[in-house]
Order: C-alpha cells, then sequence, then structure tokens
C-alpha cells in the first residue's frame, strides 16, 4: 500500500490525522496542566521541579523503547490499526490508575501510584502512534505530505487549544481533577474511533524476498541521520521548558493563579500555531522544507530568551503568540521533512518508529532540567529559569545551523541506506 508520487492519497488527511487531535488534547492536559498541580499536591513546592522533572523521564523509557519495537512488528505483520486499538485501551487504563491516585490517594503512596498510570499511559499510547506514524509515508505520495502534515499540525494545535480551553473552565468551576481525566479519556477514544473507522488498513507484509534495511545501517542513510539530529535539538529545546512553564507563571510572572494565566498563555501558543501550521505546510510544498524550519526556529529561541525579560503577564502574552507562530510551521513542516527522509519504502513503522525516539527521549532532560531549575531558584533572582529558558534556546538556534544539511525531498528511487 507504498504511495507513490503519482497516486492520489486513500484517506482524508483531517481522518488520517483525528487521532493527533486526540493526543494533543491528551498531552497538553496531563502533562502541562494536571501533571504540575498534581505533582506539587503529592510532594509539596520546595521539590515540585525535580519529580515534575523525574515523572517526565519516567515516562520517556516508555516512549524510547516502545516505538521502534512496535513498528518494526507492525511492517512484519502488514496492519497498523490492530496496534491502536490495544494501545488505547492501554491509554484509557492508565488514566483511570493516574485518576484514582489523585482522588482516592495522597502523599507518596499516591505518587507511586501515580508513576504507574503514567507508566501505562506512555506505554499504551506509543503502543498506538508507532504505526499510526507510518500512515503519512505510507500513505501520501511526496508531493502532498507538506499539506498534509499542515493538516496535522493544525488539528494537534486544535487539540492543544481545546485542552487549554478545558483546563480554563475546570480551573474557573473549581472542578474535581476527576472531570479533566474523564475529559482526557472522551477526547482520545473518539478521534481514535474516527481514524480507525477510516484509515485503510488493507497493507499485505513485505514479500518473502523483501526485506527492510537492517537497524544498524538506518542512520549510514544521511537524510535520515540529520533529520533524527536536527529533530532531537529541537525536541530538546521543547522539553527544557514546557514542563515548567506553568511553575514559570507562578514565580516569574508572580501569577496567583498559575493555572488559569498558564492556560491562558498556552491558548496564546496555540491559536498562533493553528494560523501558521496550515500555511507552513502549504508553503513548503512550494519552497521547500528548510526555508521554513529557519524561521520557525529563530522565531522560537527569541521568543524563549524575551520571555525571561518580560516586565509582566500582559507583555508574556505577545510573546507567546510568537513563539506559537514559530511552532506551529515548525510542526507543519517537521512530519513531511522526516517522511521524506524514510530510507526503505517497506518498514514505514519501524523507521517512523525510531524517528519518533528522537521526539520522546529529550524528554528525559526534565529530570535534569527540573534539578538545575530548583538549584538555580535557590539561589535567588530565578535563576533556575534564566538558565532553562536559555538552554532551550541555544537548542533551537544549532537545531536551526544543522537542518541544512538535510535534503529538501528524498531523492527518487532510494531505498535503502549504502
Amino acid at each position: 500500500m507504498t504511495a507513490h508520487p503519482s497516486s492520489a492519497p486513500r484517506v482524508s488527511p483531517w481522518v488520517l490525522s483525528a487521532f493527533w487531535f486526540g493526543t494533543a488534547f491528551h498531552w497538553l492536559l496531563l502533562l502541562l496542566v494536571l501533571m504540575p498541580a498534581n505533582v506539587e499536591s503529592f510532594v509539596g513546592s520546595s521539590l515540585k521541579g525535580t519529580y515534575s522533572g523525574a515523572l517526565v523521564a519516567i515516562g520517556a523509557v516508555m516512549a524510547l523503547v516502545i516505538p521502534p519495537l512496535v513498528g518494526a512488528h507492525s511492517d512484519r505483520t502488514g496492519r497498523r490499526v490492530p496496534y491502536l486499538r490495544v494501545g488505547v485501551g492501554v491509554n484509557l487504563a492508565g488514566l483511570a490508575v493516574m485518576a484514582a491516585a489523585v482522588t482516592l490517594l495522597g502523599g507518596m503512596a499516591g505518587f507511586w501510584v501515580y508513576v504507574l498510570g503514567f507508566v501505562l499511559v506512555q506505554f499504551g499510547n506509543n503502543f498506538a502512534t508507532a504505526p499510526y506514524s507510518a500512515l503519512i509515508p505510507q500513505l501520501v505520495p511526496p508531493e502532498q505530505r507538506g499539506r498534509y502534515s499542515g493538516v496535522m499540525g493544525m488539528l494537534q494545535a486544535a487539540g492543544q487549544l481545546l485542552g487549554a480551553v478545558s483546563a480554563f473552565v475546570v480551573g474557573s468551576l473549581h472542578l474535581p481533577a476527576l472531570i479533566s481525566f474523564v475529559l482526557i479519556g472522551l477526547f482520545l477514544l473518539v478521534p481514535a474511533l474516527v481514524t480507525m473507522r477510516g484509515v485503510p488498513d488493507d497493507h499485505a507484509p513485505p514479500a518473502a524476498g523483501q526485506r527492510p534495511a537492517p537497524w544498524r545501517t538506518l542512520f549510514a542513510y544521511q537524510p535520515f541521520l540529520w533529520v533524527f539530529i536536527t529533530r532531537v535539538l529541537f525536541a530538546l529545546g521543547q522539553y527544557s521548558v514546557q514542563p515548567f512553564l506553568q511553575y514559570y507563571n507562578a514565580d516569574v510572572l508572580n501569577q496567583k493563579d498559575p493555572v488559569t494565566s498558564n492556560s491562558i498563555m498556552l491558548a496564546c501558543i496555540i491559536v498562533a500555531s493553528i494560523v501558521s501550521a496550515l500555511i507552513g505546510g502549504r508553503v513548503s510544498d512550494r519552497v521547500g522544507r528548510k526555508p521554513v524550519i529557519y524561521v520557525a526556529g529563530t522565531t522560537m529561541a527569541a521568543a524563549a530568551l524575551l520571555l525571561l525579560v518580560v516586565p509582566g503577564f500582559g507583555a508574556a502574552l505577545p510573546l507567546a503568540v510568537v513563539f506559537g507562530l514559530g511552532f506551529g510551521a515548525f510542526t507543519s513542516v517537521d512530519w513531511a521533512l522526516g517522511s521524506d527522509a524514510m530510507p526503505s519504502d517497506s518498514s514505514f513503522a519501524r523507521d517512523m518508529g525510531i524517528w519518533h525516539v528522537a521526539f520522546v527521549a529529550p524528554q528525559f532532560i526534565g529530570g535534569p532540567q527540573g534539578a538545575l531549575l530548583d538549584w538555580g531558584n535557590a539561589r535567588g533572582d530565578n535563576l533556575g529559569y534564566t538558565l532553562v529558558f536559555g538552554i532551550a534556546a541555544a537548542f533551537f538556534i544549532l537545531g536551526v545551523l544543522l537542518v541544512r544539511n538535510v535534503p529538501d525531498t528524498r531523492p527518487k528511487g532510494v531505498h535503502r541506506p549504502a
């Protein structure tokens, strides 16, 4: 079922990327709103950065190991949708465990049950998304991948926006945390059903004589190598700041209700990213992927640095919009660039699973960055935020500098690394 440049996609971009909408809602509300507040309630304010970072790092173990292994198995079976079904089921079970820890338990005992639930969430979500990640390179011809990637980026941003709005409403009405977990489960399940019902799943496994390139040779294929490296750098920048944005609202911007102000800031980022996502994807089909990434990465780096010197929350919101414009443009092109760099038509899920590692393995930086945040802040003047945001900007700039090594399009006729 490999798509060729002259073929037409067999599924709407909106149906194909519906599950990305659900996962975006899921991760924004869980990772950026619920988890920081939940962890602080378990361990206290003095260790919130350390434990939040450690929890993200623990979850990243699952995100590091599962996608390549499940992707390779999916390639051998030739199926994608069954993995989506199983993964979503485990993901929902993990959310139930986390909700139980918050509503029924407390203290460190509750925290460790919470960790168990989060591990299940990571396992299920990565089990589902590893084969799912193969669908754009598998079904969409190269000349349309920018458009499909743009729709994917727009739906992800829309899911994040709805997550931020939901967090604002729940916080404003002082509803129990259980409501948020129910919303996460609902908005994960319904889009998953849309995708599972609408995506063709008649892909045949590779023929006996057709074997994917060995694992060890993937990084010998230069387009794949450089896409992987630059994606790692952008993800390191993202995860250097993302888990601590709510704490930034409280400690630097002096917001009395950091959950609500964080939701407003996230909404500004996301609305701007929706605008730039569709535009960026279509532009990249015409001018190439790299020019869009040059502008997007530089914009994100500048915004991250300027957030350190803003006088207050009102001044931070326009910078959030600027960051969102860069982030949306980057996400719209990122998936197309990765799809163009796949080395083999017979192992899309495995190779996209390995590429997936490039933006989940950097979650490990949450541990040391959280410890660095607490260490710096203990020395006064919010030094921890200066260090963390400055490191994020450095990662973005390095990614911009190195993306020039990535070819704009996949060379025709290339199927395996040399």
